[in-house]
């Protein structure tokens, strides 16, 4: 097998909620794994990053604990996203370490000046020759083709696991932004709430995850009957239960989700300057990250918001492609880097 750094060892990585990607300065993906890490309380040790972890949610004893570093957007949890950064850099290195690349590492938008400059001092501990730090907005941008380097506007939705970041983007910076701690977990979560309270039945996150994928959607559904089949705990019986959930559920459940994020929109928009207020009505919303693709959500942002909307060509990877872009562009990356970190 080719190692896929001999060409170039310079790295791009989207530190996401649910999900890490580490990339190349060609664009090609060297990693693509879940932001989890299993906690060994026994011991005192790291058990799993990763894929390995995350197969483990719901299956532990108690010793065990599976968590996610990064919670709405944010560090949650300061040592354990250091560790799995580390991690993850040594396997794309093949253990070697980073001498002589450089990275680009992005960011939420609501991360703290300390968070950022941890992220920034874990790639510097791994010998990168250089570290950028870029919120993710700009990246997401960069990544869906959008000219943030020109003087015009260009506004971009990214709706993540966690989180959904709204800015709009002029001249290599951020103008006016948003952010709402919604994203596609907090769906799932709203989905198992749901089917709780309505059909006295426990479902899991995976389970919930299921039936967004499967019949999710962001719009009224035109067949409000499509159904599947899911298997929980009945809390009246306490006994295992396999009953048909319908798209109306799903959609009833994820309506509250939907309308934070057209808020959220809606107030971006009304701080956006009128110059470049004309030139989102020629050019419309861009939406990116793993939520754009949920059915009916670009359409049902253009219909609410006056305005054409339309998803990005790799919604789940244009983050870390963006990032990617920026390594061949050391002008414009030098001009988006987050100062003072």
């Amino acid at each position: 097998m080719q190692n896929p750094l001999k060409a170039t060892t310079d790295l791009a990585l989207d530190l996401g909620t649910v999900n890490t990607l580490i990339c190349n300065d060609k664009s090609q993906i060297l990693l693509n794994e879940p932001s989890a890490v299993t906690v060994n309380h026994r011991l005192g040790c790291i058990e799993a990053v990763g894929s390995e972890a995350r197969r483990m949610l719901g299956r532990t004893p108690g010793h065990l604990e599976v968590v996610w570093p990064l919670r709405d957007g944010v560090i949650n949890h300061f040592d354990l996203t250091q560790e799995m950064l580390h991690r993850y850099l040594r396997k794309v290195s093949f253990g070697r370490g980073l001498f002589g690349s450089r990275l680009v590492i992005c960011v939420p938008t609501e991360t703290t000046q300390i968070e950022r400059r941890a992220v920034r001092e874990t790639g510097q501990a791994l010998k990168a020759s250089e570290v950028h730090v870029v919120e993710e907005p700009v990246a997401a941008a960069c990544g869906a083709g959008l000219e943030i380097a020109e003087p015009r506007g260009v506004m971009i939705v990214d709706v993540g696991g966690g989180t959904t970041e709204i800015a709009v983007i002029s001249f290599g910076g951020i103008v006016c932004s948003g952010s709402v701690r919604v994203g596609g977990t907090h769906m799932d979560e709203a989905i198992v709430m749901h089917v709780r309270r309505r059909h006295n039945l426990l479902i899991g996150h995976d389970t919930a995850e299921r039936l967004k994928i499967e019949l999710g959607c962001a719009m009224r559904p035109s067949n409000p009957a499509a159904s599947a089949q899911v298997k929980g705990r009945d809390l009246v019986t306490q006994l295992p239960k396999v009953m048909s959930l319908t798209q109306e559920d799903v959609y009833e459940a994820i309506s509250d989700q939907i309308g934070y994020i057209l808020n959220a929109i809606r107030r971006t928009l009304e701080r956006t300057p009128p110059e470049l207020s004309g030139d989102i009505i020629r050019d419309g919303i861009t939406l990116a990250g793993g939520g754009a693709m949920l059915p009916g959500l670009a359409e049902r942002i253009g219909r609410e918001c006056g305005l054409l909307a339309h998803i990005a060509e790799t919604p789940l990877l244009t983050v870390a492609l963006g990032a990617s872009k920026l390594l061949k562009n050391r002008a414009l990356l030098e001009r988006v880097q987050l100062q003072g970190v």
